[in-house]
């Protein structure tokens, strides 16, 4: 726990922080845990929502698809690319190197 007041980050706690392509246009962002009891923790605290990935992502709020996804204990959100893959600019061409922005996201979880 390296957050400002000890506050665990999604790097943390999250057993897998992926993106990928949805598409030429869209990238997805998984975000799971092996733990019902932190999933649930998460999802209660509220942080993790359209508006967050959002604000990281530089893309407008409505432009977001935000799923909680109680069944596989996981979030997932899916995006615009502000540069279609393999255009020139990308950096990324299959959207894997997506997720890191999400990683430093403090979580205030319950001690």
């Amino acid at each position: 726990m390296n957050g400002s007041d000890d506050m665990p980050r999604i790097r943390d706690i999250a057993q897998v922080c992926k993106s990928k392509n949805a598409g030429p246009f869209l990238v997805t962002i998984d975000v799971l845990f092996e733990d019902a009891a932190v999933y649930r923790q998460v999802k209660a605290t509220g942080v993790l929502n359209a508006a967050l990935f959002a604000r990281l992502y530089g893309v407008p709020e409505e432009k977001v698809l935000f799923t909680p996804y109680d069944a596989a204990l996981a979030f997932k959100a899916t995006l615009p690319r502000l540069v279609p893959a393999g255009d020139f600019g990308d950096t990324d061409v299959y959207g894997a190197q997506q997720h890191a922005p999400l990683l430093e996201v403090e979580i205030p979880l319950n001690a």
